[in-house]
């Protein structure tokens, strides 16, 4: 958290502002390289945002409790500042598990969930071992995807997170790759999921959250069959499903 959707709406908040801006000067985490620059494009590659410059790109990764925000008022939570010839943006961190650096070419990760192909996201997960849930959080399979989301896309497919992948019918990998899909664009047009410290370009928070289904609701009934909803530990992750509507 913050997964795709919320980077994403965070990139279309910051997309219609920042080409053309130039740095005039940086403060704390931020690397000093980008003073004097021009931002071209901001863009995003799996959960990073990116800030294109001619020689290079400025990634930035919120973490679990970052935020970036056009705003001149620092917070005693904020990081780093980039003063521009038009405006501050500044990127606040509660936990500091977020990161920002300087590259000229992007980090290996695997395809992007909302450009990849159903018989092509079914040919990769039938390439890969493990379980489900496992593949899905796995940046090397697909780059973007996080608890939040692959939760809630497993139980709207009907598939439980432990479920072997090459085991999973081509079928119903097709129709979790739908899923995930509208999954995400639902999420997006909601402006991301405000669960605890996100929020987007301008200070709001999103509200898909109030859509999730099972997500950090372990215990409540099942939106589907009324059973109480799990929970059980996969790759060290909390993960909630229900047991009658997706069997193992």
């Amino acid at each position: 958290m913050p997964e795709l959707p919320e980077v994403e709406t965070v990139v279309r908040g910051l997309r219609p502002v920042l080409p053309g801006r130039i740095v005039l000067g940086v403060e704390g985490i931020v690397p000093a390289i980008v003073v004097g620059s021009r931002i071209e494009n901001v863009s995003r590659y799996g959960k990073f945002i990116v800030l294109q410059f001619g020689g290079g790109m400025l990634f930035v990764h919120l973490g679990m409790t970052g935020q970036l925000m056009l705003s001149s008022e620092a917070s005693k939570f904020t990081r780093g500042r980039m003063l521009l010839d038009a405006g501050v943006l500044r990127y606040d961190d509660i936990r500091k598990f977020g990161r920002i650096f300087w590259d000229t070419s992007y980090p290996h990760r695997g395809p992007e969930p909302l450009e990849i192909s159903g018989p092509e996201f079914v040919a990769l997960a039938k390439s890969r071992r493990g379980s489900i849930k496992a593949l899905l959080l796995n940046q090397s399979f697909l780059r973007g995807m996080g608890n939040i989301y692959t939760d809630e896309a497993l139980f709207r497919a009907g598939i439980h997170p432990l479920m072997s992948a090459q085991e999973l019918s081509k079928p119903r990998l097709r129709a979790l790759h739908t899923t995930i899909r509208d999954l995400l664009n639902d999420a997006i047009e909601a402006g991301g999921s405000s669960i605890s410290d996100y929020v987007n370009a301008r200070g709001e928070k999103g509200s898909f959250q109030q859509q999730h289904l099972v997500y950090g609701k372990q215990g409540k009934p099942c939106p589907h069959c009324g059973d109480p909803l799990q929970r059980m530990l996969v790759v060290q992750r909390g993960t909630t499903y229900c047991q009658r509507c997706q069997r193992l």
